[in-house]
């Protein structure tokens, strides 16, 4: 794309709407939602992390989002039950019908100074129409 004042001012859009819709959700691991290792269910995490990508597309877009695709999900650390977690979603990329979203998901201790990363996923979120059809994305 060649670069003009019109591309530069939706480039400027694109950027602005992209720090509006930055999610940030805390959560605490409960042992109600640990396995026998007392970590945190994966299954759990990855739900935890689809309702990120959800709210932070739609917060893009502002019309309906449905998940079509989680790219790919980097488990780095266990996550003990007792750990306060913070999920982060931002829009990597915008297609005509689609947003894709990173998901990054830090893990601290509740009595120590440190945050380490626990996981990351990028999922791939198609705008739908009342027919439930792709639709395009306007910005």
């Amino acid at each position: 794309m060649t670069a003009t004042p019109e591309n530069n001012g939706r480039y400027a859009r694109v950027q602005e709407r992209i720090d509006a819709s930055q999610t940030h959700i805390t959560k605490v691991v409960a042992p109600g939602i640990t396995n026998h290792h007392n970590t945190l269910f994966g299954g759990t995490l990855l739900a935890w992390m689809d309702e990120v990508a959800f709210i932070t597309a739609t917060r893009f877009g502002r019309v309906p989002f449905v998940t079509v695709s989680l790219d790919r999900t980097d488990f780095k650390r266990p996550i003990p039950a007792g750990a306060i977690v913070e999920l982060i979603g931002t829009v990597e990329h915008l297609g005509r019908t689609s947003v894709r979203v990173r998901v990054d998901v830090w893990m601290e201790h509740r009595y120590r100074d440190e945050r380490e990363k626990a996981a990351t996923g990028e999922f791939t979120m198609v705008a739908v129409g009342d027919d439930h059809r792709p639709v395009p994305v306007e910005i």
